[in-house]
């Protein structure tokens, strides 16, 4: 397993609040489902494309199980009521040599506050940083902030085979 595995971060969001960025662990698999209690039925269709509440232990092995080479995971955790809690997740996962596709989600709660950016850019570092040339993401034509988090980052629109959705990508160009 690659060093990325133990990778953690430390940053404070806009509005002050101290947030932990760390790889996703098979042990957070309580913590993520909990996270995913607590987010609500729109912003869980702007991460999956459809009506999602359940998963199957197909989807959640799948989730679970980064390798931190192919699949790469990265967990924002926040101190809640005393305890900390997973509130913002980013991953890539690799679909060609050098090409990964990246998706994110954060509880309704803590949207707005700078959680997507955060996690969009330790990714994009860990992409630079494993050889990746290309990042791509499919974001719904309707959902206009993460659309916003994406272009200031710069990436930009490319041509998407599904009207419902926009495919943005941003070339890292050698690593």
């Amino acid at each position: 397993m690659s060093q990325i595995a133990n990778y953690s971060a430390h940053a404070v969001l806009k509005d002050g609040t101290p947030v932990q960025i760390r790889a996703l662990r098979a042990s957070d698999e309580a913590d993520m489902l909990a996270a995913i209690k607590r987010t609500g039925p729109q912003s869980l269709q702007s991460r999956f494309f459809i009506l999602k509440r359940h998963f199957s232990e197909k989807e959640r092995a799948f989730f679970m199980d980064v390798d931190f080479s192919t699949h790469v995971a990265l967990a924002a955790w926040i101190e809640e009521r005393g305890r900390p809690a997973i509130v913002g997740g980013g991953r890539y996962v690799v679909t060609n040599p050098g090409e990964a596709e990246m998706a994110f989600v954060v509880v309704d709660a803590w949207q707005g506050r700078g959680i997507g950016s955060l996690l969009l850019r330790h990714l994009i570092d860990i992409a630079r940083e494993q050889g990746m040339r290309e990042l791509t993401a499919e974001v719904l034509s309707d959902n206009a902030s993460m659309r916003r988090v994406f272009a200031k980052s710069d990436f930009r629109p490319a041509r998407s085979d599904d009207p419902r959705t926009v495919r943005l990508t941003l070339a890292l160009g050698p690593a």
